[in-house]
């Protein structure tokens, strides 16, 4: 399995667990690799992203890509940790202002 085929892969299985629900996508960041559902790259260029994200302040918004992160492990629906390193994502997100950007690309 190539490096190329491995990510599209993972994405295929993260992002619906990031980006679709009832609700915003509760986030936990965590502090190891080990114990993350995915990988993120921040990257500062949007059209690199496959995720264009809007963090929000209220788990009751419920929009593709957007995301809200709690600060307990048990209420969240995914957990992710953030790699400095493009190459080593699972998922490479762009943080963006507006909630009307907010999207998922798979």
């Amino acid at each position: 399995m190539t490096v190329l085929s491995f990510l599209i892969r993972s994405s295929l299985l993260v992002l619906p667990l990031l980006s679709l629900s009832a609700q915003a996508a509760q986030i936990y960041i965590t502090d190891y690799a080990s114990d993350a559902d995915a990988k993120v790259y921040v990257t500062q260029y949007q059209s690199d992203a496959n995720c264009i994200v809007y963090e929000t302040a209220y788990k009751s918004d419920n929009d593709p890509g957007v995301w809200y992160f709690t600060k307990y492990k048990s209420d969240a629906r995914a957990t992710i940790f953030y790699t400095k390193y493009k190459s080593d994502a699972s998922l490479i997100v762009y943080f963006t202002k507006y909630k009307s950007d907010a999207r998922c690309r798979y």
